[in-house]
Order: C-alpha cells, then structure tokens, then sequence
C-alpha cells in the first residue's frame, strides 16, 4: 500500500507502516540529533528544527532566507508530488512548525504522525541514515499563512479574530518576562500547547481538543492566529488548528520576541 490519498492530515502508526516504501514519501525528523542517532523511523531524514528558523534577534521565529530554505529542501529531495509525513519527539512543536513552513512553500500533501517517536513502535526504528538529496530546488514564498505584526496590530479588536496565545500561563500574564514588556496581546486567549497533548498517550492530540477549543472560543468561524515566544510551540497549536478543518489559520512567526519587543505594541498584562 503506498497510496496516501483519503488519509487525514494527522496519521497513526498504523496508517504509515504499510506506506513506509511509497515513492511519494519523504518522511522527516524534527526530534533531538540525539533521539534520532539513537533511532529513528526507517527513511526518515533529520532536520534541525532552528534550520526552519531566521534565529537572530529580535524575532528569531522568522523565516530563514530563501536560499537556505532552498538548500533545506534540495537535502530532502523535494518534489511537487511528494506527500510529507513528519514527526518530532516532543508532541508537534516543530513537526507543527514544518507544517506551517510546507504551507509558507505552497505545499499542500503532508500528515503528522500523531505523537511522535514515542508512539512508534520500539522494534521498528531504524539508525541508518539516508543519503541527502542535491537536485536544486526553487521555491515561491506565500505569505497567507503568516501574519506579520502589522497586520496583526491592523486586526486587533475585530469580532472574527481569535489570538491563540501557546505560551505557559505565567508568560501570558507577565509572571515570566522573556522580551522587553511582559503580558499579552490584547484580547488574546491563553491555551498552552502541551495542554493539547495526552500525556498519558504517548504525547498524542487529545481526543476532546475541539470540544476544548469551542469553550475558550477559539472556534472554526474565526480566523485564528496562534503564536508563542519563537512559534516553536505555536507549530503545535497551528497544526491542530488546521487538522481540526479550521478555514482560516495564521502563524505569527514573529511571535512574543517581535511583540514584546517592539516600542509601539499594545499590551495586557
């Protein structure tokens, strides 16, 4: 069985092992260098996950350059028709963040392994590494996934916005400062993003998410916008926004180390 068609945006185990040999696959690895070196899914090729960011101040959750993001995805052997599956070893921050960045690429054909390496099967890793691609590959940025600070600070107050605000409650209420002003943006709706995970289930999405999402009014009628310090953990939140069908999903890369740092930001604290 190699065909991916029919499949959700987020897969189990179950669906990726019998699809392991599809020559559409590209299967990527955002956990730890060590996690993967340890063992990882047979195929899977390892990405740093602060490749897929700009990492300088003061909003290091930014893009990188293109040509970088060019020469991340010529060592994957990107292809128009590869379908994408994808991974980490912390419940989806930077396997949610690689989804974002295959939507800012316009590639649409991707799933998550809902919770990771920890619910892999144990006897099926694999330490051998494939071999890098080196095809040059070309991209188009689209910015429809992304909301920048000015258009952000242009929506704030509207009635069909929700702020999904990932961070731990003690940085959304200014306990935690990690930027110049502590607190949060205005009106923003604080829902951690491991709050999303099922510890006791090997860190996959749990089960009543929706349900949860609709009491805090992050609803599918509204376009969300999620962010956190760097939109690492924001990554998480992004995905299960999109995974739930959410319409209209936006990524504030920029996230609190832009915001929190910028002189003419409104905040509450």
């Amino acid at each position: 069985m190699t065909d991916f068609s029919g499949l959700p945006l987020v897969i189990e185990a179950a669906d990726l092992l019998p699809r392991l040999d599809s020559p559409q696959l590209i299967l990527v690895d955002l956990s730890s260098a060590n996690r993967y070196v340890c063992g990882h899914i047979p195929g899977a090729r390892f990405v740093e996950g602060k490749r897929t960011q700009l990492g300088q101040p003061p909003a290091p959750g930014l893009l990188p350059p293109l040509g970088e993001l060019e020469k991340l995805f010529s060592e994957l052997g990107h292809r128009d028709d590869a379908v994408y599956v994808v991974y980490d070893d912390e419940g989806g921050g930077w396997a949610g963040r690689f989804i974002w960045l295959l939507d800012v690429i316009g590639h649409t054909r991707y799933h998550y392994l809902n919770g990771g390496i920890q619910a892999w099967p144990a006897d099926k890793l694999s330490t051998e590494v494939p071999a890098s691609g080196t095809a040059p590959v070309h991209l188009h940025l689209d910015t429809a996934p992304t909301a920048t600070r000015e258009y952000l600070q242009s929506r704030l107050g509207a009635e069909d916005l929700v702020i999904w605000d990932a961070r731990a409650p003690q940085e959304f209420n200014g306990e935690k400062v990690l930027s110049a002003k502590g607190g949060h943006i205005p009106g923003a709706v604080n829902f951690e993003w491991t709050a999303g995970m099922d510890l006791n289930d090997h860190l996959r999405i749990r089960r009543d998410i929706a349900e949860v999402l609709q009491s805090l009014g992050i609803t599918p009628d509204k376009e969300v916008v999620t962010h956190c310090q760097s939109h690492r953990r924001s990554g998480f939140t992004y995905l299960v926004a999109k995974a739930l069908g959410y319409p209209r999903v936006k990524a504030y890369a920029g996230s609190w180390s832009e915001w929190g740092n910028h002189p003419d930001t409104p905040v509450e604290v």
